[in-house]
């Protein structure tokens, strides 16, 4: 047991690494499309320059680095190859492309000096995470862009005008206003120096007559114009880091102080790159946010040791990844941790001109945090929680808090073998939707499996389970699962109705608008059938659905239905064998509304934790009360699009059973669950726009009705629960203003609530029948000859019920509804010959078997399905 916690609790920190969203402080941006090749790609594992830029493929982290992309992109490990699938991916579609190297950055804080005309502004970096991206002002750039102005001045019309005082006074009063304006503006996060690049980190005092002096010096300089643009100056590079300091701190601002220290290409002179050197500029400005970039390499202790004795000292362990081996970007961690405090840790890409530098750091960054922090776990240096904290240091909260973005850590779905599979196919052999089930992963990391669902015609939930991988395997290359054609024509033991084949195949697609979350680690998605060519399969329930809905739409008018889902809660009994109504903790005291029914503690914790599991799965439920009977409960479901409706239904009811099987209960929508119980149906509430058709509409399913219930009805034990008197709708064809006694409720507006429905009807072929009855009647504007029944019809005279209409009475079997339904030639239009027929040959082959068990065994069969 202490080896299965230990390992519950490593898996922890490792979900930890993977799921926690970076904060990138410091990266660059982006090329333009149309300068992809303005600097050559071996640069994105190396600082190297000109020829010994050549000598990087020998290197340790570029062979790795091909090896990883190599792996994302499915393509031979060698570089011209890898080198030649990104710069297809990038012209295929730079932002999807950019979105799958970014994942797992909440938000960049972009570095905009590097370069300004070949690349993507700061702002356009926002489209690639869910965060907006921020600025780093480089003060360098300031400076040199004043410079360089002033230069031109001075030499302007072809000779020479040498500088005055107040020349002097401007460039120096324009950098002043430039920094005082960056500090009150929102989108700088903060600045940066690369001072390192030009004089070293050992910063000189500030002199103002020394400053004076050194403008002047510049100026003459025959060169100064060419010098400007990269200003190396010993007096006055660092004059404008030391006047930068003095007004963050006149102005009290917090936002960060950035300095590029250690790693760097050959301008470096190295021996003055190690942040030691700033350890008197650190004192004389202790108000002011130091942070030293890069890990500070090779001086990462140096680094270390000056973030964890000084308070306003952070360090950055960016940028050796992706430059430097593996087992170097380990001891970065190591050492950057032998002293530094983990909430002065940050962490950042130095992404770069190429989108795969981010994703590369952000590879190799969560590898390094595996390997080193499993270690001090064993070793017992951390625990688990302990680990857990310095990742989310490092990687979000520190940089949150120290440039104060005030943004939530949300774990995310992070760099997958799934993900290596997506960036394998082009966008265009997807099938279409799937940036929903990407939505749904970045918010769910934990789904591990899909479950791809159907209804088969004896509304039986069936079910093919894939790993998420080889889901989206097949969806990227627009796959479907082969299935038998004998799939529509299955009973619920998996013999075949007559006339039904094994021979031959369909395809299974998602509706991936109906994506919704399961059991744990699980996700369901409702599917519809189609041919080897592709083609819808006209016998496929949800297809004629959304074909019913999308002709409804084509002539202008639109449905909404909501369903009222009553289950009944059925406990073990004294032999935990099967399953009893009346078993405690429910009592026949329970009734309608009762606050007695939501006394149980046990049964709460339920309720509860089915309308947990239901918010998370994002099904919106407007409320839930005690039904009639014991352990009967209902549940009142959104209004929705009837597509949407239908699939939220079915997850819903799924949600339901499984959560009431773990607690050692049974949850059914059986119609009967004993002689005595309360019915339970699935009422439906219908509305339509435009509104004032509602009446033809009304006209076209009262029209149909007895047929129509051969569906809704579909069961030889929907017919224990018809009855007059008892809310279930009645036996006669009528309808009235808030007449729970007839089958159709009239409520206000163009909403009706359909009480002849149970949860044994496949919903798609019943609201394809109910709406497509009642289109029919809008489209031929099917006069109303039933008048509002204010009472039950039970109840009235013959002559009281002919007077409104009312003169037939709904069918009382399941053989009487499929007979009407077989004699309607307006429901074989509204269904299509594919599902009529098919529909017919498997109920009458269900009702077959069924008539053929007793009735308690029957019922005790049906509940263990439903």
């Amino acid at each position: 047991m202490a080896l299965l916690k230990k390992a519950r609790s490593m898996q922890e920190l490792l979900n930890c690494i993977q799921t926690t969203p970076v904060i990138d402080h410091h990266a660059h941006n982006i090329l333009l499309l149309s300068h992809q090749e303005s600097y050559p790609m071996l640069c994105m594992t190396t600082e190297a320059t000109g020829e010994a830029l050549q000598q990087t493929p020998s290197t340790l982290a570029h062979m790795r680095a091909v090896q990883q992309l190599a792996n994302i992109l499915k393509c031979e490990p060698n570089w011209d190859t890898v080198l030649g699938h990104l710069q297809r991916k990038r012209k295929e579609d730079l932002v999807s492309w950019g979105k799958f190297c970014f994942r797992g950055i909440e938000a960049v804080l972009v570095d905009d000096g590097l370069d300004t005309d070949t690349v993507y502004p700061y702002q356009w970096h926002s489209c690639l995470t869910p965060s907006p991206c921020k600025r780093i002002v480089r003060i360098e750039k300031i400076a040199e862009t004043l410079m360089t102005q002033l230069v031109k001045q001075l030499q302007a019309g072809g000779g020479y005008r040498k500088l005055n005082d107040q020349d002097g006074d401007a460039l120096l009063q324009g950098f002043r206003t430039q920094i005082e304006e960056a500090i009150l503006d929102p989108e700088v996060a903060g600045f940066k120096s690369v001072i390192c690049y030009r004089t070293g980190l050992a910063l000189p005092p500030i002199d103002q007559a020394a400053i004076n002096h050194g403008i002047q010096a510049f100026c003459e300089r025959p060169d100064a114009l060419r010098r400007a643009d990269r200003l190396q100056d010993d007096v006055l590079s660092p004059a404008f880091v030391h006047i930068t300091a003095q007004l963050l701190t006149k102005s009290r601002s917090k936002k960060p102080f950035q300095f590029h220290t250690g790693l760097g290409d050959n301008d470096i002179r190295l021996r003055f790159s190690s942040p030691s050197h700033l350890q008197p500029f650190i004192e004389q400005y202790p108000s002011v946010l130091i942070v030293l970039l890069h890990a500070s390499y090779p001086y990462t202790k140096e680094a270390g040791y000056l973030a964890a004795v000084y308070t306003n000292v952070y360090l950055d362990i960016g940028e050796v990844f992706p430059m430097v081996s593996q087992e170097g970007q380990e001891n970065v961690v190591r050492e950057a941790l032998e002293l530094c405090p983990s909430e002065k840790l940050t962490w950042s890409t130095d992404g770069h001109w190429f989108p795969e530098t981010y994703l590369l750091a952000l590879i190799q960054i969560r590898q390094a945090l595996e390997k080193v922090l499993q270690q001090y776990v064993v070793s017992q240096t951390l625990t688990v929680s302990q680990a857990i904290v310095v990742v989310q240091d490092l990687l979000f909260n520190t940089s949150n808090r120290l440039y104060d973005l005030k943004l939530d850590l949300k774990p995310v779905r992070l760099f997958t073998a799934v993900d290596e599979m997506l960036a394998s196919y082009p966008q265009s052999t997807r099938i279409e939707g799937m940036e929903i089930i990407d939505q749904l992963l970045n918010r769910e990391p934990t789904v591990k499996y899909l479950r791809l669902q159907w209804v088969d015609y004896t509304a039986t939930v069936r079910a093919r389970i894939l790993p998420i991988k080889n889901a989206l395997e097949l969806f990227t290359q627009g796959k479907g699962v082969s299935v038998t054609k004998a799939v529509l024509g299955l009973l619920q033991s998996d013999a075949m109705a007559a006339g039904v084949r094994s021979v031959g195949q369909y395809q299974l697609y998602p509706a991936f608008s109906s994506l919704c979350l399961g059991r744990p680690g699980h996700a369901m998605i409702q599917c519809e059938f189609r041919d080897d060519e592709g083609e819808p399969v006209p016998a496929c329930p949800r297809t004629l659905l959304r074909t019913t809905v999308e002709r409804a739409h084509a002539e202008e008018i639109d449905f909404l239905i909501g369903f009222e889902v009553e289950v009944v809660f059925l406990y073990s009994g004294p032999e935990g064998t099967e399953f009893e109504q009346d078993a405690p903790p429910t009592t026949s005291g329970q009734s309608w509304s009762t606050a007695r029914a939501l006394h149980d503690d046990k049964m709460m914790e339920l309720l509860e934790s089915i309308m947990t599991h239901l918010e998370r799965s994002q099904i919106g439920i407007q409320q839930f009360h005690a039904e009639s009977g014991p352990g009967q409960y209902e549940f009142v479901m959104d209004p929705m699009a009837p597509l949407a409706a239908v699939d939220s239904f079915i997850c819903a009811k799924d949600i339901i059973m499984s959560t009431a099987s773990k607690f050692g209960m049974l949850a059914t929508l059986v119609p009967k669950t004993s002689p005595t119980a309360a019915g339970t149906g699935l009422h439906v509430h219908v509305s339509m726009t435009p509104p004032e058709r509602h009446k033809h509409f009304l006209a076209g399913l009262l029209k149909c009705l007895e047929g129509v219930l051969a569906i809704t009805y579909p069961n030889v034990a929907s017919y224990e629960r018809v009855g007059d008197s008892t809310w279930s709708g009645g036996t006669w064809v009528a309808w009235g203003t808030q007449n729970r006694e007839t089958p159709i409720r009239y409520i206000s507006g163009s909403r009706y609530e359909i009480k002849c429905m149970d949860g044994l009807a496949n919903p798609y072929l019943a609201m394809s029948a109910i709406l497509g009855a009642g289109l029919r009647g809008m489209l031929d504007e099917e006069t109303l000859h039933h008048q509002d029944c204010q009472n039950d019809p039970a109840m009235m005279s013959e002559d009281e019920r002919k007077a409104l209409g009312i003169t037939r009475q709904i069918p009382r079997s399941i053989e009487e509804a499929l007979d009407c339904l077989r004699k309607s030639r307006a429901l074989k239009s509204v269904l299509g010959e594919a599902v009529f027929e098919n529909y017919l040959a498997v109920k009458e082959a269900e009702n077959e078997i069924l008539q053929g068990m007793e009735i308690e065994e029957r019922r005790k069969w049906l509940i263990e399905r439903y």
